[in-house]
């Protein structure tokens, strides 16, 4: 199973049980410790008045915790809405953390340019960005079991903030998010043949019964 493969991988790499090398053979430089506010910055975002039901008829996409991952919303704000409050914008391929509910923990890049509300923390690095992604996804139970007891809590940005991490190079950290991301695409494409198979057996049953 290449999920299991994944998820496997992921945690040998970044503890270290796996390392890379460089171009021409060399190891690379130990990984150093450091926060994330050392090389990163963030901002969240803010939810209009609910009340005032004209600012929900734009079409600005207005995302939450629980799709950080998608590439559509169902809740779109006006140009109106995100001057006056504390909504903020995001771009595609930015980088979005989810602070509060059930997705607590969860990163994405986004799929989508949209406003976010204070549920999501988008996060910009001076480091590589699709290494920090796997390094959130792979850290996320840790960080969950940490700061959340018993599933009772939040996130926040000063948590977030304050992670300590150990870093490879910046040649090393696009090593490893290159060979996870060509992993990823492997499972995205088994997943959709299985979809494929599944809705070809479901209409050649249907057939049968015709």
């Amino acid at each position: 199973n290449l999920q299991v493969q994944l998820t496997n991988l992921s945690h040998k790499i970044f503890t270290q049980e796996i390392r890379f090398k460089s171009e021409n053979g060399s190891n690379f430089p130990e990984w150093k410790e450091k926060e994330l506010k050392y090389f990163c910055s963030f901002y969240s975002g803010g939810t209009p008045k609910s009340t005032n039901k004209s600012y929900y008829l734009g079409d600005i996409p207005f995302i939450g915790s629980g799709n950080i991952s998608d590439d559509s919303v169902d809740s779109f704000i006006t140009d109106e809405a995100l001057k006056s409050s504390s909504a903020k914008l995001v771009n595609k391929g930015d980088l979005l953390y989810a602070l509060y509910g059930a997705t607590s923990g969860e990163v994405a890049i986004s799929k989508i340019r949209g406003a976010i509300n204070q549920a999501v923390l988008c996060i910009k690095t001076t480091q590589n960005k699709e290494y920090l992604f796997y390094l959130l996804k792979n850290s996320k139970n840790r960080i969950v079991q940490t700061f959340i007891q018993g599933g009772q809590g939040n996130l926040s940005a000063k948590i977030v903030k304050e992670l300590k991490f150990n870093f490879p190079c910046l040649e090393e950290q696009i090593k490893i998010a290159s060979f996870l991301s060509l992993i990823d695409e492997k499972l995205m494409n088994e997943m959709t043949v299985l979809k494929n198979l599944t809705d070809q057996k479901k209409y050649l049953l249907q057939q049968l019964f015709i």
